[in-house]
């Protein structure tokens, strides 16, 4: 089978759960990849047939979503931006004729597909916005911003063909083609070991977020702190700090051995600290409402603490939680990416008998 996958290019999550659908892929199917930003060089140590195109960008300052830079971003990018993706567009009409498409919140893919009349699979975390129904009491006071959200999430990969939604939370499926399976984890995650610490993991990417590195000075707490200080090639320690250079592997046995993770909202981490059974401290960035979701169902399931910021009390309150924390994460298991990984085959061998006009009339939802 010919598939065309497509991920997003915004930050790196969706990038590293795709290359495990991808090597699975791979060994089955002729694919070629479609994929914006630093997620396709990612992608092109390790697979082949991997086009880059043109995504949007998010600019952010302090903590949060700069919004009129944003703007100012992708009105300068979509310049030359979109005649670019029209091009692999033209490139991939006369080469490669795909069977499939799946797309990982990639808009490219899903738009080649649909206007192919071509089955379309929606493999990502964010379709959970809008296919699940959510407690009101959950999102008291954050309405406007999930039902903007939602509105945004939906218009994204409408009338796909079916939707695995990977989560660690399972809310009730208010829509039809829809699935929830387990997060997608990385190999190296499902082989490392668990094992008790002393040290916080903690994870910040936004060098202007200032305000996070001095509150946690003043904890006193151990801290090994990936991805702010990007300069750096070896450890810089400063008091309770410890500033690491990116390493996939020191990344990984600092968080199988710490006490907690201290990071944003972003699933893929999170899903992962979930996995290896580590309390995390949420802070989403501020107008990015999928992180908060993520972190209100972390702290439900009492996985967790969300916060808005570390200002006050909010890191001593989540350390004395640590404990119930590890208690209630003792419950949580998957079988890897089994689940995951069953359902796309079975979705694929689905849609390879609805490709045409009989795709065509599924209703849009």
């Amino acid at each position: 089978m010919k598939i065309l996958y497509g991920v997003v290019g915004e930050g790196m999550g969706h990038a590293t759960r795709s290359r495990v659908v991808l090597e699975h892929l791979t060994k089955y199917h002729d694919v070629h990849i479609v994929v914006s930003g630093r997620a396709r060089d990612y992608l092109a140590k390790r697979f082949e047939n991997v086009h880059n195109i043109w995504g949007f960008s998010i600019a952010y300052e302090g903590n949060s979503v700069s919004k009129w830079q944003t703007i100012l971003s992708n009105l300068k990018g979509a310049v030359t931006g979109w005649p670019q993706n029209v091009k692999k567009y033209f490139e991939l009409v006369d080469t490669f004729e795909p069977d499939v498409v799946i797309s990982d919140f990639e808009s490219f893919s899903y738009l080649y597909g649909r206007n192919h009349r071509l089955p379309v699979i929606s493999v990502d975390n964010m379709q959970i916005i809008n296919r699940c129904q959510h407690e009101p009491e959950l999102l008291a006071g954050h309405e406007d911003s999930f039902e903007l959200t939602r509105g945004i999430v939906k218009s994204k990969a409408p009338g796909c063909f079916h939707y695995l939604v990977t989560t660690f939370f399972y809310p009730r499926i208010r829509k039809e083609r829809t699935s929830l399976v387990p997060s997608i984890l990385r190999p190296e995650i499902l082989a490392a070991k668990s094992e008790p610490g002393e040290h916080l993991l903690v994870y910040q990417t936004m060098t202007s977020n200032t305000q996070l590195i001095d509150d946690l000075k003043r904890s006193g707490q151990e801290c090994h702190i990936y991805g702010y200080r990007r300069d750096i090639k070896e450890d810089v320690r400063d008091g309770n700090l410890l500033f690491r250079p990116f390493s996939e592997t020191g990344f990984i046995d600092d968080l199988r051995t710490c006490r907690a993770v201290v990071g944003g909202g972003g699933y893929t981490l999170m899903s992962e600290a979930v996995y290896l059974h580590k309390p995390m401290l949420s802070v989403p960035i501020g107008g990015q409402f999928e992180q908060v979701l993520n972190a209100l169902y972390l702290e439900k399931l009492n996985y967790g603490m969300h916060a808005t910021s570390l200002n006050g009390d909010a890191l001593p309150q989540f350390l004395e939680r640590v404990p119930g924390c590890q208690k209630s994460l003792a419950g949580y298991t998957q079988d890897g990416n089994r689940a995951l990984l069953s359902s796309l085959d079975a979705q694929l061998a689905a849609a390879a008998q609805k490709k045409g006009v009989e795709w065509d009339t599924v209703t849009v939802g």
